[in-house]
């Protein structure tokens, strides 16, 4: 199905109709691939779980020209430009994905079932489903996520400047967290949590005035004094002496998990991240996988990419998929206009 108007999607009762493209996660990368293939007079339906990594920051940044603008009225003006174009959004979760019988031509298909029942069915897949940050399991640090506990210098760093920063170690990746931190603090402690933490590394840390602890970490203390509440902030962490060490932000590298509920029906291929920190989809250049018409974009294949490159990286995928489907009408065109003419022949 081609133009700029597409179907509504709201319940099962649309269970036939197909789309050039289904998008699987409303992000920016997810958006602007959208935004891509609605521009070119695709039919496009995003959907979108409602529930983007970067939902607890005060706002976006690093991002040229949207400098500071708040996630969610980000991706509010995103979707607007999308069904400016004909694009649909749909709100919920996929349950399965599936590849279809092919066409004749052997141009692929694809039914993607959502949580109420509704399956939609579509040439060609844009995963852009994110990733979900794991943290480490220390009592008081998740309820800090997002505000007084970052993971991401660019992310968050200017918000944090001059602040006394503790780094909770989780691994080889904490030691260059530390120094880009550094950048951005005088007061910084590294709290080694049972990393190995070889002697060139601490020389090279006390050269730039980053004080070592090697005591274990208890638990995270909250300024309000409990564990659950609103409003407090962060007081210090507490070692398994008892002993206090004040600090205002936690930093720490989560474990990166692509998001991929819903989607073991594709058999898309995942890798791990170096050093443990997670897992991501493996793609090959512009997104695209080992299975013909699945193109994946964003955090779920590149866990470091920020808003900008995550929405760059949907844009490519949008385009690679218009072209695709070009040739793929018109591989479709040829095939009826020679069986068109084999009948005029017979004739």
């Amino acid at each position: 199905m081609t133009g700029t108007t597409a179907v509504t999607v709201t319940t099962a009762t649309t269970a036939d109709a197909e789309y050039d493209a289904v998008v699987i996660g409303g992000g920016a990368a997810g958006l602007n691939g959208a935004l891509m293939l609605a521009r070119s007079r695709r039919s496009v339906v995003v959907i979108d779980s409602g529930t983007p990594r970067n939902a607890p920051a005060e706002g976006v940044h690093g991002l040229l020209g949207q400098e500071g603008v708040p996630p969610a009225e980000l991706l509010r003006r995103g979707r607007e430009e999308v069904r400016g174009y004909g694009g649909r959004i749909v709100a919920g979760e996929v349950t399965d994905a599936v590849p279809a019988d092919p066409t004749a031509e052997g141009d692929p298909r694809f039914a993607v079932t959502l949580a109420d029942g509704t399956v939609l069915r579509a040439r060609r897949l844009l995963v852009a489903t994110g990733l979900r940050d794991v943290l480490p399991d220390v009592p008081g640090l998740a309820r800090h996520w997002g505000h007084g506990v970052v993971h991401c210098p660019y992310c968050h760093g200017w918000e944090v400047r001059d602040e006394p920063i503790g780094i909770l170690a989780v691994g080889p990746a904490s030691v260059h967290h530390a120094l880009l931190f550094r950048q951005l603090t005088d007061d910084l402690v590294y709290f080694t949590r049972g990393t190995e933490l070889d002697e060139d590394t601490r020389a090279r840390f006390a050269a730039r005035g980053i004080r070592v602890v090697d005591t274990p970490v208890a638990s995270v203390e909250s300024t309000d004094g409990g564990e659950g509440g609103d409003g407090g902030g962060i007081e210090g962490v507490r070692l398994s002496d008892g002993q206090t060490v004040p600090r205002r932000v936690i930093a720490v590298a989560t474990t990166m998990r692509a998001r991929t509920d819903g989607l073991d029906g594709l058999r898309l291929p995942t890798e791990d991240l170096p050093g443990g920190m997670g897992r991501h989809f493996a793609t090959g250049p512009a997104g695209t996988t080992s299975v013909r018409g699945v193109w994946v974009a964003g955090n779920a294949t590149d866990p470091a990419a920020q808003v900008g490159a995550s929405a760059a990286a949907g844009a490519m995928a949008g385009a690679h998929i218009n072209a695709d489907l070009a040739n793929a009408d018109t591989d479709a065109a040829l095939a009826a206009a020679l069986v068109r003419d084999r009948r005029t022949g017979r004739e």
